[in-house]
């Protein structure tokens, strides 16, 4: 048996999973994480200092909790914030030395393969569409008979359109419309991938499953209710993008944390879903942890 502390950087959220594996199986011990929002960090394309800094202080409170759990491996990836500044090899330089850790940046096309791999763990269908929306980026896989045919990552996420779309802390009519077209602009821009349609997808990451918990709250569901409608998913834009009070309570109450970042988040969806012209989404909790688990530390892949 061993014990794995993995820590997956990304855009808005960085969180820390710790796992026992054993026997070619794993199970998770331990989750915690820090709203960083490393994407707000970005200045002219490139991660300030202030957000390599941020990186840093979560890491080392990371380190100081595995200590805990007499941790075997720690193990850091990086995604889209990351991934996609000018400083990109600067920054990671720094974050390393600073906390004495190696750090894998894992380009976008191996994030949507590895939540394909993750999300397949839990989802039985042979084929479909698989669509993780970060706070930097969106990933999406389509497979067939269990095997991928497309594995794209867009530079659109939950966080960055945020930044550039939004003035306050819910978009107006304006601003979605802004978000809309900044959207499907990118679509356009892989549109060979939508030539099929699929009745559902698979949504996993955490924009999606805060939306999962928004859904279960105003549409009166039980907690082990995964599946999203397009319709619904529909009213809960909607629901979501009204500045009323009573709205805005519910915002805070189950996702005070993605509350500036829940609407972007989900217009990203709904617009992947209507490519798709998809009827209802399903939530998985599995996703590139799991799937950056399997691949590259239970497979002994390392790079």
């Amino acid at each position: 048996m061993s014990s794995v502390a993995l820590v997956d950087m990304g855009s808005n959220t960085v969180r820390m999973n710790v796992y026992n594996i054993e026997n070619n199986e794993f199970q998770l011990l331990f989750t915690t994480k820090k709203n960083l929002g490393l994407a707000g960090y970005i200045i002219e394309d490139k991660m300030s200092m202030a957000g390599i800094k941020a990186a840093i202080d979560a890491l080392f409170e990371f380190q100081s909790v595995t200590k805990q759990f007499n941790v075997d491996h720690f193990v850091v990836f990086a995604t889209a914030a990351l991934r996609n500044v000018k400083n990109s090899q600067e920054a990671i330089l720094l974050i390393e030395k600073e906390t004495s850790t190696n750090i894998h940046v894992i380009s976008g096309e191996e994030e949507a393969t590895l939540d394909f791999i993750g999300a397949k763990k839990v989802i039985s269908s042979p084929q479909g569409v698989l669509v993780d929306i970060g706070g930097g980026s969106t990933e999406i896989v389509v497979f067939e008979d269990n095997v991928i045919v497309y594995a794209i990552s867009i530079p659109v996420g939950s966080l960055n359109l945020y930044k550039k779309a939004i003035s306050h802390l819910l978009p107006n009519k304006k601003e979605r419309k802004t978000i809309k077209k900044l959207v499907n602009d990118e679509l356009d821009s892989v549109k060979h991938i939508f030539e099929k349609e699929y009745f559902s997808v698979i949504g996993v990451g955490g924009t999606i499953r805060a939306g999962r918990k928004l859904s279960q709250s105003i549409f009166d569901k039980t907690k082990d209710d995964n599946d999203i409608s397009i319709s619904e998913l529909k009213k809960l834009i909607k629901f979501i993008s009204k500045d009323k009070r009573e709205n805005l309570d519910v915002l805070l109450h189950h996702v005070s944390d993605r509350i500036h970042t829940i609407t972007p988040g989900l217009l990203i969806l709904k617009e992947v879903c209507k490519r798709f012209n998809t009827s209802i989404l399903t939530v998985s909790d599995y996703g590139v942890r799991e799937g950056y688990l399997i691949e590259h530390i239970m497979n002994q892949k390392d790079e």
